[in-house]
């Protein structure tokens, strides 16, 4: 029987991982830091546990969390002794963008040595376990190639995206150097109910359904032009495990192939409820018309836009069907559906709660 232990196992892809691994007959070991597990998980990552914990009660396999820190090596060290897993996903990171902006030492801590003390403690205790560094299609940055495939050149716009380079490439330098099985999933941007608030499109689909619940009067939103290759998370954690266990280790782009702008993950989030928007105006005079009412539903704000943005990201996965058989199946208006309604299911036992505007 396999194990598996997974950092960031908590957050939307380290849950989709688990529970698909227990699906599997996998162990599943997380790791937990103590300043998000003691006393309480907070109300959105309980979910997320809980969904978890009834899989593996479901399928009757073990499953556990550890204390742990990406920060604290010893911690890593000592979780992997006791675990002695056969895959180990490092999903584990500071994760925002633009938070990288305002924390750049915290986002390199955690996101570029944090890769490095995984890496590290499987050479120092000798476990024989395959490594899944979570990689990132914001390693291409403004790329002057489109689409991005595993031969693009990387050129990071941000400190999320520059440490994240330093760990995509010390996963390849440990695979050369001491023989692990070590392989970088470039993920482009994938999206699910379990998206945290902070994303853009979960703050669309969630602002939307409360718009629509009457709980909010607008949607605030930055660079409506930006582009971004969207697929649905659920499948990209499938491709994570199919990297893992090819023959040999690999660094695959895993992607849609389409782009799509953040005006019209916005649009087909308010056609889900049944609103059509009207664009009207440019730049930051951009508004969001509904065309019935005629009144204002979303707004361009300076306060949203990145100090350097990145503005066209589309994948080619090309070889990832070829090497591990994988495709994305969901398609953008369905991704889209599938959040909004979730977010407006959430909200049902809410509806009379009082408003609150939130950006």
């Amino acid at each position: 029987m396999k194990g598996a232990l997974i950092t960031g196992v908590t957050g939307q892809d380290g849950s989709y991982l688990a529970e698909m691994l227990l699906e599997k007959g996998y162990d599943v070991h997380g790791i937990v830091r103590w300043n998000t597990t003691a006393g309480s998980w907070g109300a959105h990552t309980e979910r997320r546990v809980e969904e978890i914990e009834k899989r593996a009660e479901r399928t009757g396999q073990h499953l556990e969390f550890h204390y742990g820190d990406l920060t604290d090596g010893s911690s890593i060290r000592r979780v992997i002794r006791e675990v002695e897993p056969d895959e180990i996903y490092n999903l584990g990171a500071q994760s925002h963008v633009a938070v990288s902006y305002d924390q750049p030492d915290y986002t390199a801590e955690v996101n570029a040595l944090g890769t490095l003390r995984v890496l590290e403690a499987i050479r120092e205790t000798g476990v024989d376990a395959r490594f899944y560094q979570a990689s990132t299609s914001e390693l291409f940055g403004n790329a002057t190639e489109t689409p991005q495939d595993e031969s693009t050149r990387f050129d990071p716009e941000s400190p999320y995206a520059s440490a994240k380079l330093y760990a995509h490439h010390i996963t390849k330098n440990y695979r050369d150097a001491y023989d692990i099985f070590a392989c970088n999933g470039i993920l482009f941007n994938h999206e699910s109910p379990r998206r945290v608030k902070a994303a853009v499109t979960r703050k669309i689909s969630r602002t939307v359904a409360r718009m629509d619940a009457g709980m909010e009067d607008r949607l605030y939103l930055g660079n409506l032009d930006a582009k971004r290759d969207w697929g649905y998370a659920p499948e990209y954690v499938e491709a994570m495990w199919e990297i893992l266990n090819n023959d040999t280790p690999e660094d695959l782009v895993i992607a849609t192939g389409e782009t799509h702008t953040v005006r019209e993950f916005a649009t087909i989030a308010f056609e889900t409820l049944g609103y059509e928007i009207e664009w009207q105006g440019e730049g930051v005079e951009e508004r969001g018309i509904d065309a019935d009412s005629g009144e204002t539903l979303v707004e361009v704000t300076e306060e949203f836009f990145r100090p350097t943005d990145v503005h066209l990201l589309k994948g080619d996965a090309s070889r990832a069907k070829q090497e591990i058989g994988w495709e994305p199946r969901t398609t953008f208006e369905g991704l889209v559906e599938i959040m909004v309604e979730a977010d407006r299911e959430a909200l049902e036992p809410d509806r009379s709660e009082p408003t609150v505007l939130e950006r």
